[in-house]
């Protein structure tokens, strides 16, 4: 029987950033993928800034910028506006760049980090028991890992293999999407028009095509499988919005219906989910490839500590208690979009819209909306005692040997120290602050870029804090290509 130490099960934004995450670790990583072929579809289309943040940090998202339009503000709610230059973030925007576009980034680096994305292999079985996973392929093969990790969408195999409850609701909806060229697009970089006829949005992918999407409310009950013509969406976009902007090709076009569901757990034994296969959600807000690949980073790091035998006991646990709260949060968040701009009540959304119209006019509220929205204000729970840092994003700070996220591209924890009390610790790679004004003394910061750790006062903890962390080893960490 074939055997590796992980096995990720789908090839999309979640699964190759994951494999990406542990090859780079030093763990051998197989990708499964039903399809035989690489999709030219693109459903997902909005990079947040905390997700920039952390493909910085693996020195990919210079990589994707150019594949991608920035959008500068938003409107939450008609009448209201987000001013994303405000964020405290390198990456104070949302980058409208197709799916396929993430998907070439984060293959082209599994390529370098010589991962093995297999094609046309189906999941047809799986059976564990303390020391392993084994799957059964549909060609009758029977491959093992230590750990699978099912990144294989909404309709998830291993999912459903594992055992788990995907519980939630169908929204009502259909929702219809097309790729069209416009004679006339409009002026804005991301177009929003809500009427009580329905809803339209027109998204550039900056190579002349453009994502229309419609939620048409004279076309709620057509059936799924029924493509939308250019006549259709034209006509859509006639009522609603006033204009078609000249729609004059259509390469591609789908209807959906959208839905808002979560495993009831992340886990089960030695599986783990993240992504679709974990969640999914309204696409209002553009948030499902943002926490998928967030996911990923949450869970790479650790999943190669186990590997290696540095995690502690209940390392693997926090995957699930971290994430699951965040994917909570995130259905909350999309639901609220979808009831605000598809409800029926029109009352209804009218008080809707002017409570954000006035929360969004005073800063703390504006920069709360902003933080759940782009992901820089998502914060891992903390024990009581510990540091008011622990589990926040940790910033983008300037370090004697340069920017943080610059030196977390080797996949390691950084000891940040503003004081020069700490030791060498070949266990993690310590920095130095280049301006300590307003950060902790001491701050133990994960591969993934969040706190684990901060004193104030304390330095000569920061041993033990590394050792709860990264174990007791003191074996040098494997060559790592970027």
């Amino acid at each position: 029987m074939e055997m590796t130490d992980v096995i990720v099960v789908g090839a999309g934004p979640t699964g190759l950033m994951l494999a990406d995450e542990l090859a780079l670790a030093g763990v051998s990583v197989r990708v499964l993928e039903r399809r035989a072929a690489e999709p030219n579809i693109t459903r997902a289309f909005a990079v947040h800034a905390r997700t920039l943040e952390l493909l910085d940090a693996r020195g990919l998202a210079d990589e994707l910028l150019p594949r991608g339009v920035p959008v500068r503000e938003i409107q939450p709610a008609p009448g209201a506006t987000l001013d994303l230059l405000e964020l405290p973030t390198r990456y104070p925007m949302i980058l409208i760049a197709p799916q396929s576009g993430t998907e070439k980034v984060l293959a082209a680096r599994a390529d370098r980090l010589a991962v093995a994305v297999e094609r046309d292999a189906e999941v047809v079985g799986l059976h564990q028991d303390a020391d392993r996973v084994a799957l059964d392929l549909a060609d009758g093969r029977t491959v093992a890992a230590r750990y699978v990790v099912g990144c294989d969408g909404a309709h998830s195999t291993i999912r459903r293999l594992a055992g788990i409850d995907f519980t939630g609701t169908q929204y009502e909806t259909h929702i219809m999407l097309a790729d069209v060229r416009l004679t006339s697009p409009p002026p804005q970089a991301m177009f929003a028009e809500t009427s009580r006829a329905g809803v339209v949005i027109v998204v550039p992918f900056g190579d002349g095509w453009f994502r229309a999407i419609a939620w048409d409310r004279l076309r709620e009950q057509v059936p799924l499988d029924v493509e939308p013509t250019m006549a259709e969406m034209r006509d859509a976009f006639g009522r609603i919005a006033g204009t078609d902007f000249g729609m004059t090709e259509q390469r591609w076009s789908s209807r959906f219906l959208s839905e808002r569901r979560q495993a009831a757990r992340y886990r089960a034994g030695r599986v783990f989910l993240a992504g679709d296969a974990a969640h999914v959600h309204s696409p209002l807000g553009g948030q499902g490839m943002n926490t998928g690949i967030q996911d990923a980073m949450n869970l790479g790091w650790k999943l190669a500590a186990a590997v290696r035998g540095q995690a502690a006991p209940d390392l693997l646990d926090t995957y699930e208690t971290e994430r699951h709260r965040v994917g909570a949060q995130v259905l909350a968040l999309t639901d609220g979009f979808n009831r605000l701009i598809l409800g029926r009540n029109p009352l209804r959304r009218v008080l809707q819209g002017l409570a954000i119209r006035t929360l969004l006019r005073f800063r703390p509220t504006r920069t709360r909306l902003a933080g759940r929205l782009t992901g820089l204000g998502i914060a891992y729970p903390a024990a009581r005692s510990a540091h008011p840092w622990t589990g926040r994003r940790m910033p983008d700070v300037t370090c004697v040997e340069g920017r943080l996220y610059e030196l977390l591209r080797d996949g390691r924890f950084l000891l940040v120290d503003s004081t020069g009390a700490t030791s060498p610790d070949a266990r993690v790679r310590v920095v130095r602050s280049a301006d300590p004004a307003g950060l902790p003394a001491v701050t133990l910061v994960r591969p993934d870029g969040y706190v684990a750790w901060a004193t104030d006062d304390r330095p000569d903890l920061a041993a033990d804090a590394v050792t709860r962390w990264c174990g007791r080893s003191s074996l040098a960490e494997p060559g790592r290509p970027s």
